[in-house]
Order: C-alpha cells, then sequence, then structure tokens
C-alpha cells in the first residue's frame, strides 16, 4: 500500500519480472502463467503494460516480452506469458489457471469481491502460487480481509518515498493544499482509514456484526434512494434489502442487512428494475422509496416494471444524520446484522457523522439503508410506546 505516486507500479513490474525471468534470458523463471488485473483493460495496458513504470520500461531488451494485442497478454522470450483481465468482469477469470498474479488498485475496483474471489480460485498452478496487491487504500471490505489474512505481508510507502521521481511542485502543493487532512493521509501516506471523527459507525464494530441469515423472516422490505437524475454522472441509486425478525416486544427484535443492490450511473427504468428483481430475489413484502426528489416520478417507473407491486413512498422531513441516528442507536444495541460483501455500504456508513456525510458524492446507500430499516424496526416499534388515549 502507498501513496500517489510511491513506486507502486515500478514495485508490482518488477515482482512480475522477478517471477517470470530466469538467470538467463531463455532460462524459465519460477512462474510461467501470469495474471495482470486491473480496473479495466484500458488501465492494465497503459499502466501496467506500457505505463513509464510498466513491464515494458522495466524490462532490458534482452528479456523484454511482446505485446500481442490480439489475444490481450505479454509473451517473454523464455514462454513465460501474461494475461490481462478487467475487474469489471471477474467470469473471465472462470478456465484460465495461474501461477502467479499482479492486481493493481484493488481498493476502488466496482466489483472487487467478486473478482478477488475468481482469481483466488485460478491460482492453482505450480509449487507456490503467489500474487502481489499494488494499490492506495480506501476502506472496504475486501482490503480489509488481505490484510487480515495470515499468509498476507504488507509494506507501505509514502509518497515522499519516491520524491527524487516527482516533481518538486506538485508535492510541495499537494502538502500545503491537503496537509493535515484525512485525504493526505489516504493518498499521500498510503494509510489506510477505518473511521472518520463523530463517525455514527465504527469499522471494528460493523465486522463484530456479521451473521447468517435467518431461514424465515416476519418481513422483509426494500428500499430505494433514487438519484435526482439518470445519466453515467449521476449519483448511485441504493438499493438495500433488509429481513426483520418482530414477533414479541421491539428489544427482542432483530434485523439483517441481506443484500446491497445498488447501482451507479443508472436511468430510472435501470434502478427499478434493480430494485424489483431483489424483491423476486428475497421474497420482499414491501418496497419503500423516499420521494422528496421525484415525488410521483418515483412510484410510476417502480409501477411500469411491476403494476402490482406493494409501494411505499416517504418524504424525508429532517435531515440525513437525524434520521440516521435511531437506526445507528439499533447497531449500538447489537440488533443489526450484516450479510455477504457490504463494503461499498460500509464504507458510507463509516463517513456518515452527526454532522452530515463527510464522504464524497451522496450517502445514497446509506439513506436506502436508514429507510428500509426505519420501516421495519424504528416505525413499527414507535406504535408500541405511544400513550394510550383516554376519554373523561
Amino acid at each position: 500500500m502507498g501513496g500517489r505516486g510511491a513506486g507502486k507500479t515500478r514495485a508490482g513490474a518488477e515482482w512480475v519480472r522477478s517471477q517470470v525471468e530466469g538467470a538467463r534470458p531463455l532460462d524459465a523463471g519460477v512462474a510461467g502463467h501470469v495474471a495482470l488485473v486491473g480496473e479495466t483493460i484500458e488501465q492494465v495496458r497503459e499502466v501496467m503494460v506500457f505505463g513509464p513504470s510498466g513491464i515494458l520500461a522495466c524490462s532490458p531488451p534482452d528479456r523484454k516480452p511482446v505485446w500481442e494485442a490480439g489475444r490481450k497478454r505479454l509473451v517473454w522470450p523464455n514462454g513465460a506469458v501474461a494475461q490481462v483481465f478487467s475487474a469489471h468482469e471477474p467470469e473471465n477469470l472462470r478456465g484460465p489457471q495461474f501461477d502467479a498474479a499482479w492486481v493493481d488498485e484493488l481498493a476502488k475496483w466496482k466489483k472487487p469481491q467478486e473478482t478477488w474471489d475468481m482469481l483466488q480460485f485460478a491460482l492453482r498452478m505450480g509449487v507456490h502460487p503467489q500474487q502481489v496487491v499494488t494499490t492506495t487504500p480506501k476502506n472496504t471490505s475486501v482490503l480489509k480481509a488481505i490484510l487480515n489474512n495470515p499468509s498476507t505481508v504488507m509494506t507501505t510507502a509514502p509518497t515522499e518515498a519516491n520524491k527524487a521521481y516527482l516533481a518538486a511542485s506538485f508535492l510541495e502543493e499537494v502538502r500545503s493544499r491537503y496537509a493535515g487532512t484525512r485525504l493526505s493521509r489516504q493518498e499521500l501516506d498510503g494509510v489506510l482509514l477505518e473511521d472518520v471523527e463523530g463517525a455514527l459507525w465504527a469499522s471494528a464494530g460493523l465486522e463484530g456484526l456479521r451473521r447468517s441469515a435467518p431461514k424465515a423472516f416476519s418481513r422483509v422490505v426494500v428500499a430505494v434512494d433514487p438519484p435526482v437524475t439518470g445519466h453515467g454522472g449521476s449519483d448511485e441509486c441504493g438499493i438495500i434489502v433488509v429481513g426483520a425478525l418482530t414477533e414479541g416486544p421491539p428489544q427482542d427484535w432483530r434485523a439483517w442487512v441481506l443484500e446491497d443492490a445498488s447501482v451507479a450511473g443508472a436511468s430510472p427504468m435501470v434502478w427499478a428494475k434493480a430494485a424489483v428483481a431483489a424483491m423476486e430475489r428475497h421474497g420482499a413484502e414491501r418496497l419503500v422509496a423516499e420521494v422528496n426528489q421525484g415525488g410521483d416520478m418515483v412510484e410510476t417507473v417502480i409501477r411500469q416494471v411491476d403494476p402490482l407491486v406493494a409501494f411505499r413512498g416517504l418524504r424525508a422531513s429532517r435531515g440525513k444524520a437525524a434520521r440516521a441516528e435511531p437506526v445507528a442507536a439499533l447497531y449500538e444495541q447489537g440488533r443489526v446484522f450484516h450479510c455477504g460483501d457490504l463494503g461499498g455500504l460500509e464504507d458510507q456508513m463509516c463517513q456518515m457523522t452527526t454532522r452530515g456525510y463527510q464522504g464524497r458524492g451522496s450517502p445514497d446507500r446509506v439513506d436506502a439503508l436508514v429507510w428500509a430499516l426505519t420501516e421495519v424496526m424504528v416505525r413499527p416499534a414507535g406504535r408500541f410506546h405511544r400513550p394510550a388515549v383516554r376519554s373523561l
């Protein structure tokens, strides 16, 4: 893990060379089948392969591999091969097998867990298959799981470690602008930041709430926090599925966050279909959605997908933080659990504070979570605590 410009790409390229090259140009190395995995095919090609610190730039002439564009692979003089893969298409890692892999910028992948899992199943060749991950850290569940793995060896480097090869004006500018900020610690010092000061949720607490879901629930709802607009630059559409057991008094109620089905940059029809599909997967009885921005349009779009869907429109009368506090209290009481990979949601949760959201963009996933838990836990529980009305 390292800051921007700390030399992560060069480290990854040199590690690949150490695996595939032998003592002489035609001698075999310890690895002969390598996976190069980045966020997109273009980023693998332009950064990991052809970049100024990539494999081709680091290789001497007698050991330099040849790029076969049609097959998206590098071939070394000794016969070693490195294939290129995109984290947007994890299924492409089904079938191939490798004895080494270089994973770049894992923390910013859109499908980190799926791609990582597929790569692990593919690393099955040779005596001791290994992989190197080069990334600027972000608070993602897949990265934290890797760091907690006993077989992981971690090294870190700040941006200044490579200052001899960086523009002096760049370092002076970014340090003066971001000094003392969390962004500086993450992007320049390469430090994994897990919590925001004053956050309603803490990463350590969320890690302790992972449980398997029961076979049946009293209620299952899908909550939607739709974006204001519907195009590639829009905020995400938060779609969260929650199941609850609400038998007995409210203090005995429990809820499970079953899935984060959020979609990014989607049109209204796309996110409506995703929400209805989530209902079908989990047998949800109701779909709730915030309608402050979209009004009647939200329900209209959803009913175009399923005219008979049980729908409730919700209007926010308080700020995001105020709405989130009763839900955060449920977590503090140990009454809400998480199932599966909810890294994107948890990242937003750990940046929601009493002062508002401290992350970038809008906390659409957290908003959907709050609406879902309010629907199945907070709102119904309120009926138990209303004072009885007596006539005189």
